[in-house]
């Protein structure tokens, strides 16, 4: 890959991780799947020739499976996040993990992500100039940008709303070419679905766990 890969992470710690998913199965089986989701998704990026740099925020040494994170991270660039809200977040962690230059950012919730995608953005960000990854609730699960000083106009995008996508998509001029759509795993339904199409990834034996 010739762009940073860079993923905005938040550490799995129960009761602060995907509390919606803990509505259903409880706080601490809801910390074990963001963990195997984030583990999941370090996989995939660190199986691509790309430098991988991780922006992330929250308690390690408290979080589910936080030995076997911090391994993971040690094979990695790791920055912490700043600013107020995740889009200010994001714009931040563009221009901390590559000043200038093409970057592909993804979160942690979509471990169903392969190697195949990624190469494709990194593509399309060198040929178009951008690339997102439409999310079935509206969002997206992937930008790329091909110079990260772009991402400020993230700052005055809404995340986190049905309509994140259309709005990104339009700041960038409405022509953005886009990937596959994947489902982000925010309910415990998101998390059944996902372990589903990747049954031999942690994501999937943590979903029998705690079913």
């Amino acid at each position: 890959m010739n762009a940073t890969l860079l993923i905005v992470a938040k550490a799995p710690v129960p009761g602060l991780a995907k509390t919606r998913i803990a509505a259903t199965v409880g706080p601490e089986a809801a910390a074990d799947l963001a963990a195997a989701a984030l583990l999941d998704t370090l996989d995939v990026a660190t199986s691509c020739d790309a430098d991988v740099v991780v922006a992330l925020t929250g308690d390690l040494s408290s979080s589910a499976r936080g030995g076997e994170i911090a391994a993971a991270l040690a094979k990695v660039s790791v920055i912490d996040q700043r600013g107020e809200g995740l889009a200010e977040r994001l714009a931040h962690a563009y221009a901390d993990a590559a000043a200038h230059g093409p970057v592909v950012q993804i979160g942690m919730d979509t471990p169903q992500v392969t190697t195949d995608d990624l190469a494709d953005a990194d593509a399309l960000v060198g040929s178009d100039g951008a690339v997102i990854g439409p999310a079935v609730d509206g969002g997206w699960w992937l930008l790329g940008l091909d110079d990260a000083s772009r991402a400020e106009f993230l700052i005055d995008i809404p995340m986190s709303a049905a309509d994140t996508g259309a709005r990104t998509s339009a700041a960038l001029g409405g022509d953005a070419p886009q990937l596959r759509e994947l489902r982000d795993m925010d309910t415990w339904s998101d998390a059944v679905a996902i372990a589903a199409q990747v049954p031999d990834r942690r994501i999937a034996e943590a979903a029998r766990r705690w079913a």
